[in-house]
């Protein structure tokens, strides 16, 4: 069996996560960490259990590594068009955390050179890989709750405005929307497709960046999407998923969940459904791209480039009602 040489862009607290569960995927290996710090680099993958993975201390480095197949990016968002780009340039796939890019112009930039190089990319969307909600689809797909009509889902946190954070940093892509709102998002396009309107509201922080808000999308034949997100209340972090003859409750967090409940009538207390995940979660779309790789595939059937599309989309629509500007940054590589 072939071995995939992973790399990792951005060593920080998600990378963390990734890099272990990794550990647990037959034939993957970290093979090199690129941060702007080759001693960070260095660090991380001693903390992991990579001694023998090459530290970079640019990304450009990481880019130009002959031993990496697919590259794992965690940078902030608006860094993450220019580097997907290099990577696949370079004929290395990339897992691109969500959301996928700042701009839907630079979502677009990495779909097309990904087509056009004819290499594997991914958005990192973890969501749809966790063993409970690929049983929710398949239950949907069998006609379980009837034809689905609509979709509820919030995601909520308590955040202290801090100017020198990310998540409070126009620039950086910060904000409850890109952060946040993408999981609902893109919930509810796995669930009911492409939809036609986006309503959206938000309050702003002080430092520009939205901080609570909600979407109503919408569909010419009737179905609908309520979602919403906060940095200021801690929300369950429930779904459900409306059908004509029952619904689906995602017991919380939804964005990752091991338990949903299946529902026909308001007098049973349903069916409960429990697919605990593997690691930490990530290792099931660590899994998606390693196996899609060795087939030389180069998209996800689970997680395709044209979803992705679709929810910058919804994001960017839900941006400019709000008023919000996200830029790429290009001087990463």
């Amino acid at each position: 069996m072939q071995d995939i040489r992973w790399g990792i862009a951005g060593p920080g607290r998600i990378a963390e996560k990734v890099a272990e569960d990794l550990t647990l995927v037959e034939g993957a290996t970290l093979a090199a960490v690129g941060s702007r710090s080759a001693e960070r680099a260095r660090a991380f993958a001693e903390t992991h259990g990579a001694p023998n993975a090459r530290a970079h201390g640019s990304y450009r480095e990481l880019v130009d590594d002959p031993d990496v197949d697919v590259v794992y990016l965690a940078t902030p968002h608006p860094q993450h068009a220019a580097l997907a780009v290099a990577c696949l340039e370079a004929g290395k796939g990339v897992l691109v955390e969500k959301t996928f890019t700042a701009t839907l112009a630079g979502a677009w930039r990495v779909v097309d050179t990904a087509r056009t190089q004819g290499v594997f990319a991914m958005e990192a969307m973890w969501t749809r890989f966790q063993p409970v909600v690929v049983r929710l689809r398949e239950l949907i797909a069998q006609g379980a709750i009837g034809e689905p009509r609509s979709v509820q889902a919030d995601l909520g946190t308590v955040r202290d405005v801090d100017p020198t954070d990310r998540l409070f940093a126009p620039e950086l892509g910060g904000g409850a929307l890109l952060d946040l709102g993408v999981y609902p998002v893109s919930f509810a396009q796995m669930v009911l497709g492409t939809p036609d309107r986006v309503t959206a509201v938000a309050s702003r922080e002080t430092t520009g960046v939205d901080a609570d808000g909600a979407m109503l999308l919408s569909w010419d034949d009737g179905r609908f999407a309520t979602l919403q997100t906060s940095f200021h209340s801690p929300s369950p972090g429930q779904a459900r998923v409306f059908g004509t003859t029952g619904w689906i409750d995602v017991l919380p967090r939804f964005h990752h969940p091991s338990t949903i409940v299946l529902h026909h009538d308001t007098d049973d207390p349903g069916e409960r459904i429990e697919l605990p995940a593997t690691g930490a979660g990530y290792f099931h779309e660590l899994t998606e791209v390693t196996d899609r790789l060795r087939e030389g595939a180069t998209e996800s059937a689970v997680m395709p480039l044209d979803d992705t599309l679709a929810v910058q989309g919804v994001l960017a629509e839900a941006a400019d009602q709000l008023g919000l500007v996200f830029r790429e940054d290009d001087t990463v590589v």
